[in-house]
């Protein structure tokens, strides 16, 4: 299926310290032309985070839309980390919480239409409180919710998807 499909040019139009944005010029199977236009972005890991009784969440303002939300712990993959590294670092950074254990639940690429973004879920457990390490953009507020309550409080608005899939992926594998 992919044969059908011939990239004739990948151009990145500019980039910015978090992301690049370009097109791809594409052939298409019925043979037209089309610019298939993308942003990319690292890799992300989203953390899931259970003190056995309670998700660990922050809450942080989000310029690119104007709003706080109340979200699970999440980062950019740095280089020659894996996700589950990432993810713990991530929740030692953000929360104050080292982890025991972490488990990679789901990885997946995001927004496919319009997206290079990859990214994973991760589940850590086992959790011990520790110096936050904030970086210099970040000013988050972490947050504590029982674990029964933590879908239904996830779900009002503002919310976004990393934190509806995550709890979503953990609680289909019976971790919360």
């Amino acid at each position: 299926m992919n044969d059908d499909w011939t990239v004739l040019e990948s151009v990145a139009e500019y980039e910015t310290g978090w992301y690049t944005g370009g097109y791809d010029l594409v052939e298409q199977p019925d043979g037209t032309t089309k610019k298939y236009y993308w942003a990319e972005l690292p890799p992300a890991t989203v953390v899931v985070a259970s003190t056995g009784e309670e998700v660990v969440f922050v809450e942080q303002y989000r310029p690119a839309i104007g709003q706080t939300h109340l979200e699970l712990p999440a980062g950019i993959v740095e280089d020659g980390e894996s996700f589950g590294e990432a993810g713990a670092r991530e929740l030692r950074e953000e929360t104050g919480f080292a982890a025991a254990g972490v488990s990679v639940l789901q990885r997946m690429w995001v927004a496919t239409g319009a997206l290079r973004h990859e990214r994973g879920v991760v589940f850590a457990e086992g959790l011990t409180p520790v110096e936050r390490e904030l970086d210099d953009n970040e000013f988050i507020s972490v947050r504590s919710v029982p674990i029964e309550r933590a879908l239904e409080r996830a779900r009002e608005e503002p919310t976004n998807d990393a934190t509806l899939e995550g709890l979503l992926l953990a609680r289909e594998e019976g971790l919360l």
